[in-house]
């Protein structure tokens, strides 16, 4: 992920072995969200070595998450585009995975999937983009299980990174992916059944500390800070906050209410040592946990307002 932070950087970390032992919320049934396994997930991923768009290895990861999530019952919808980019044009491919709930009008849980590339150093990108791919499998295995009072949708978006080395090197490299969904969304006439997305982008830090995104809608902010307090990793969800630019802002663009759940506190981002020993299943496990428990209530809120949610 190649996000600019543009708010303050608080100083401190987190303990995030306390946060294991989370109590989550009644669910309708057994399945609950395993960081373990999520955890094999992102070392098979990281397997595949750099995954920068258009290359090989993001193909194979393509492959492999549609054969994780075809083994839990769930279909994948490739979204192929061509994208113009300061080294060429590359093609490139968003996954989407539908869970079909009681109405057709969805929540959206995304995370980008392609890592940033580099050509001096092999960067594996086991926490960007290796935990949030890891993540939305496993929050798919889980999400099928469930009884779903709206239509959950999995999004795994290409093309986040910038292909020149900084963020705002070149207009609109970054974020291509994010940009020709809600596109296309936009023309098929479906963006107005997108009624919230949470975005998680860099979790799986072994010493996890998310900051609220204040460019984030506030109340989807509120819903899932309030459920990291019930649950116990007030000491991951913190109350400092920071601003990024990442895949939720073209939605944010769009009029759909949007979290971007991140921690971009992270020595190793953006360098070699981007590798596993950095990620834990533990760290999974606290967001798979939180959001588990704070869907309910983002669920409660959409149902009593039909509308966009609002701020």
């Amino acid at each position: 992920m190649t996000s600019r932070r543009t708010g303050s950087r608080a100083l401190g970390g987190a303990v995030v072995g306390a946060a294991v032992a989370l109590s989550v919320a009644a669910s309708p049934t057994a399945v609950k969200f395993d960081g373990s396994r999520a955890y094999e997930d992102l070392r098979q991923v990281v397997a595949f070595g750099p995954r920068p768009a258009g290359s090989p290895a993001l193909e194979l990861t393509r492959r492999y998450i549609e054969k994780q999530l075809a083994a839990a019952g769930i279909t994948v919808v490739e979204q192929p585009f061509d994208a113009d980019t300061p080294v060429g044009r590359i093609r490139m491919v968003n996954l989407v995975a539908t869970i079909p709930g009681a109405s057709p009008d969805r929540i959206v849980f995304a995370g980008h999937y392609d890592t940033k590339l580099f050509r001096q150093f092999r960067f594996v990108g086991a926490d960007d983009a290796g935990s949030s791919t890891a993540f939305l499998i496993e929050w798919g295995r889980l999400m099928k299980a469930r009884r779903n009072p709206f239509t959950i949708e999995l999004l795994f978006l290409d093309g986040e990174e910038a292909m020149l080395p900084g963020w705002d090197d070149a207009p609109n490299d970054h974020t291509y992916g994010s940009r020709h969904y809600v596109e296309a969304a936009r023309r098929d006439g479906t963006l107005g059944r997108l009624k919230a997305l949470i975005l998680v982008d860099m979790i799986g830090d072994r010493d996890l500390r998310i900051q609220r995104e204040t460019y984030s809608t506030p109340w989807l902010t509120a819903a899932i800070w309030a459920a990291a307090r019930r649950a116990g990793a007030g000491d991951v969800f913190v109350d400092a906050s920071t601003q990024i630019e990442d895949d939720h802002l073209p939605f944010l663009d769009a009029g759909v209410p949007a979290v971007d759940i991140i921690d971009l506190e992270y020595p190793p981002w953006h360098t070699a040592g981007d590798t596993l020993d950095k990620v834990s299943a533990r760290s999974l496990q606290v967001v798979g946990n939180v959001l588990e428990q704070a869907l309910p209530a983002i669920e409660k809120r959409l149902e009593a307002r039909p509308s966009r949610g609002g701020l």
